[in-house]
């Protein structure tokens, strides 16, 4: 590989930057720190409700470093020095009842989010995932059309990994017009049509006139995908979800052995 001077470093957050335990290890602090010193972009870019990511970014000074957060997949993009969302897109109201429909029918669990909290009619140990994850209030109501009333980010689909893969498919050939990708095995994504890590992405590096070729993206799970493709260096952490293993340009040490302080370390700082 040709030697590129990268100027942005995208870095999916649960199983990529953060070990097991969802804390930043030092080694790969040390690294952030030194990149952003040399001028270089640190993005985080997650599944998460932007509420869930405020707190990392914070700890690796991304606010003091004017740089962005990608949340919700992709669908909100959040300038950190300003404190401003630069991009929302959400689902409609109407989409958000359709999936609900779909979810019934087809047996799985379905939740969204209004006013920071995760909003679902139904209690399961994937939800209690995410309320662990993302730290967020669980508000669970009688009737999920009743309480969503409004536009939403995403939803997200939640059941057994083998079954929630069949779903998946069936999803996507069900409802095109909607963006779909999983983030954990038993996590379905889905948000606006288009709306995917890369689009905004492009978005932020159209921003601040970075070409993509200048961009390393690093990740591991399939709602990664987009924004590995788009990247000029397209990298995994060795703990990939074992069929997209041959889909990025390099695979470094997993997500507890500091993959990312590898990346940085090999291209950036060298």
């Amino acid at each position: 590989m040709k030697q590129v001077q990268y100027k942005m470093i995208v870095l999916d957050m649960d199983d990529t930057l953060l070990t097991d335990d969802h804390t930043i290890s030092e080694e790969n602090k040390e690294m952030i720190f030194k990149a952003q010193e040399m001028g270089v972009y640190v993005v985080l870019a997650s599944g998460r409700p932007t509420s869930a990511m405020t707190a990392y970014a914070k700890e690796l000074k991304m606010d003091f470093y004017n740089s962005f957060m990608l949340s919700y997949n992709g669908a909100v993009i959040t300038d950190l020095k300003e404190d401003a969302i630069l991009f929302e897109q959400m689902l409609t109201k109407e989409q958000i009842h359709e999936l609900y429909d779909y979810s019934l029918k087809n047996k799985t669990h379905i939740i969204t989010y209004l006013n920071d909290e995760i909003v679902s009619e139904t209690d399961s140990e994937y939800i209690d995932v995410e309320k662990h994850i993302t730290g967020l209030t669980h508000n669970k109501v009688a009737s999920f059309k009743d309480a969503v009333q409004s536009n939403a980010v995403k939803c997200i689909l939640l059941e057994e990994p083998s079954y929630l893969k069949t779903v998946e498919d069936d999803l996507k050939l069900t409802m095109p017009h909607l963006s779909v990708s999983m983030s954990k095995p038993f996590f379905l994504e889905v948000a606006q049509y288009g709306i995917d890590k890369a689009y905004s992405l492009k978005k932020l590096a159209e921003k601040l006139n970075i070409h993509q070729s200048e961009i390393i993206a690093v990740g591991n799970a399939g709602n990664d995908l987009t924004m590995i493709e788009y990247a000029g260096l397209g990298v995994w952490v060795d703990n990939v979800t074992p069929e997209l293993r041959e889909k990025a340009d390099l695979i470094v040490a997993s997500n507890n052995d500091h993959g990312v302080a590898e990346v940085i370390n090999r291209f950036i700082l060298n």
